[in-house]
């Protein structure tokens, strides 16, 4: 399916992203109320990351993803597991039946969507009472090499932001009207991860790379000189799950 963020060259290195904090998926199932074997629908779920969290948990989880490469990688991910299934469809138009889910989760992909048309096709495809949920993985930029990473990056890019996923998320929800009080949800993880394999998760940013344009090969190669120079194996990357969910109204 053919959507404005094209993230086929991106769906290999997309297996180097570390996953969502435990923690935090377990305050988001408490706060829920959703138990093993409750139908949940993962919209934007890439390569299977927050999907394989919530089979995990013994949820019947339907998993949409516009992209052909990156749903490929999150089927062979998931072949082994009987309660995943795979659909083809967008955040705005999930292609799933009404009021079908007892939960809908947003894993670093509401960013990427038309956020109120988003959270009216998740209203429409919720059960009653049913919950909403987005979240991301942010980088810890207080942490050295983070920091200096960060520094590069902006040597590169005059300007460069990370737009909406690092916004507080409440406003939007409030605004559509359709959901109830909003809950932050934070969490740890501690991401160890080889030279080589962090170098190719940059190659996988695509923030980075729609805001470097042509320069993004530069970025990425300085970023890569850095953690090459710094004569290790493997990094610890500190990151924060922020989390924000919301319940449907009557």
């Amino acid at each position: 399916m053919k959507t404005e963020w094209d993230y086929t060259t991106l769906a290999d290195a997309y297996l180097q992203r570390p996953d969502y904090a435990d923690s935090a998926i377990d305050d988001l199932v408490k706060l829920a109320g959703v138990k093993a074997g409750d139908p949940v629908c993962d919209v934007g779920a890439g390569v299977a990351h927050l999907t394989l969290m919530l089979a995990a948990r013994g949820f019947q989880v339907v998993a949409v993803e516009p992209n052909d490469a990156m749903r490929a990688n999150g089927i062979k991910r998931t072949e082994a597991l009987g309660n995943v299934r795979w659909h083809e469809g967008t955040g705005e138009h999930t292609g799933q039946p009404d009021h079908a889910y007892a939960l809908v989760t947003f894993g670093s992909s509401f960013n990427v969507t038309d956020r109120p048309a988003a959270l009216k096709e998740t209203q429409r495809i919720l059960k009653s009472r049913g919950w909403f949920a987005c979240m991301w993985n942010h980088r810890d930029l207080d942490d050295p090499i983070q920091s200096r990473i960060e520094a590069i990056i902006r040597e590169h890019v005059e300007g460069y932001g990370y737009g909406t996923r690092r916004e507080d998320q409440t406003d939007v929800i409030n605004a559509s009207g359709l959901f109830g009080p909003v809950h932050r949800i934070e969490g740890k993880v501690l991401h160890q991860q080889g030279i080589e394999d962090c170098i190719e998760a940059w190659r996988s940013h695509a923030t980075l790379q729609r805001q470097a344009g042509d320069r993004f090969t530069a970025v990425v190669e300085a970023i890569a000189a850095y953690l090459r120079g710094l004569g290790v194996d493997s990094i610890p990357i500190p990151y924060v799950t922020n989390l924000w969910a919301a319940q449907l109204k009557d």
